[in-house]
């Protein structure tokens, strides 16, 4: 699915605007369905302020470089929003449906199936939601095969990242399909199981959690804990993941310190899983041994260094941070 389909939204709330400007600013024509029965009058004020949004979106974007003022007309004319009622054209021939309705089941439920029966029976069918398994929605879809969770992290057409949860019934194809439209439109798509929290939403619940405990705890203030976020923490983990910094730095080291953290602080949080002691007995260590969480077997081990402290660099160039040595000239 790498040519430019009709794309279609069901909702014209924050997330169908977010996702209305990622696939036009690519190429594609994209609809809008108000997925509420309204007055002709309420309809065209919800017109009016999705494209008005819209519209204002790219012309920040224009602002910031990645396009001309002269381009937001034509983007703008890529993207349309219908009332519910007059939705039968767009679905008949839209080559992808994400739906982005309020996170209620059986509003989405019954959304989606009114969408199903609508759509060709091959069109991909795709929920935004963050919260609610792809399964206790795949049941409302008329031919669930082609059903499966798409879940844009916020702002929709700024965020690279798309998680994709295929549901038990999900054709295998269907998700090279769903990750190769969204790498068409510049996105980064990653596949993960049908549970909740997909990755990021699951790591990010800890993470906010222990910041704003640590507040609580007096550890140190906001904003000390937010600048050793962007400066440390974040930083780092532009360039590595979660998993390849283990690696980096080794599983024992990560496994030693969560010991530690466990009884300093008096918390089983803290306490490393079961696949940390696994990888140190089997010799997984990460870079040093060869493998880890990933594996670097075959690997210029210098060379990758290099490329990823190349890009820390480049980081701290970015950050206005970079400093040339302070050297004595006698």
């Amino acid at each position: 699915m790498t040519k430019r389909v009709n794309i279609v939204c069901l909702g014209a709330g924050r997330m169908g605007r977010g996702i209305a400007v990622a696939f036009a600013y690519a190429g594609h024509r994209i609809t809008m369905i108000d997925v509420k029965a309204r007055s002709a009058e309420d309809f065209t004020k919800l017109e009016a302020d999705a494209l008005g949004e819209v519209r204002k979106t790219f012309a920040s974007l224009s602002k910031l470089g990645l396009l001309t003022e002269a381009d937001v007309d034509p983007l703008i004319a890529r993207v349309s929003v219908v009332a519910v009622g007059g939705s039968g054209a767009a679905l008949s021939e839209a080559g992808m449906v994400f739906e982005g309705v309020p996170e209620v089941v059986e509003l989405k439920r019954e959304v989606l199936a009114a969408a199903s029966r609508q759509v060709g029976p091959d069109t991909i069918i795709a929920s935004t939601t963050s919260t609610i398994l792809v399964d206790d929605l795949s049941g409302a879809i008329v031919n669930p095969r082609r059903f499966l969770n798409v879940h844009w992290l916020n702002p929709a057409y700024l965020i690279p990242l798309v998680e994709i949860s295929p549901g038990k019934a999900t054709d295998p194809a269907v998700i090279d399909e769903v990750k190769a439209l969204l790498e068409g439109i510049g996105k980064v798509p990653v596949v993960c199981a049908a549970t909740p929290g997909f990755i990021v939403p699951r790591i990010q619940a800890l993470a906010m959690n222990e910041a704003a405990r640590m507040v609580e705890e007096g550890v140190a203030s906001a904003e000390e804990i937010d600048k050793a976020i962007r400066y440390g923490f974040g930083f780092r983990y532009a360039v590595l993941g979660l998993l390849e910094f283990i690696d980096w730095g080794g599983g024992d080291i990560l496994y030693y310190a969560s010991r530690y953290l466990e009884g300093a602080l008096g918390s089983e949080r803290y306490r490393a899983p079961d696949v940390i002691s696994r990888n140190m007995h089997e010799g997984r260590i990460g870079l040093r041994t060869g493998a880890g969480f990933l594996d670097y077997s075959g690997l210029d081990v210098d060379a990758y260094r290099a490329k990823r402290l190349q890009a820390m660099v480049d980081l701290l160039r970015h950050f206005g941070l970079a400093r040339p040595p302070v050297l004595d000239h006698n």
